[in-house]
């Protein structure tokens, strides 16, 4: 299970959880996620995590839900330092 968050064409944050993470942003860009993304493409992927189950996932989703948008920006700076470091994108 991942827990993600897209960046809007607006400038604006959307946090889901999913089983498949390539699939599900390839369909908030058709158009087919959730409502709030339709009239905000494209999105882009700019943070994920893995998680073992679906209880797991939706309690993080819930938490990562509640922060402010700075936490939410101190999150996506962290994944994508460490991605820059490593060179690779990982899965938390």
């Amino acid at each position: 299970m991942f827990v993600y968050i897209l960046q809007c064409n607006d400038g604006t944050l959307y946090t889901g959880w999913t089983t498949n993470l390539n699939r599900r942003v390839a369909e908030h860009n058709a158009g087919r996620g959730a409502r709030y993304t339709r009239s905000r493409r494209p999105v882009k992927l700019v943070y994920h995590e893995t998680h073992p189950d679906r209880r797991r996932a939706m309690q993080r989703e819930a938490a990562i839900k509640k922060l402010p948008r700075a936490g939410k920006l101190a999150l996506i700076s962290s994944f994508s330092a460490h991605i820059n470091k490593s060179g690779k994108e990982f899965s938390r």
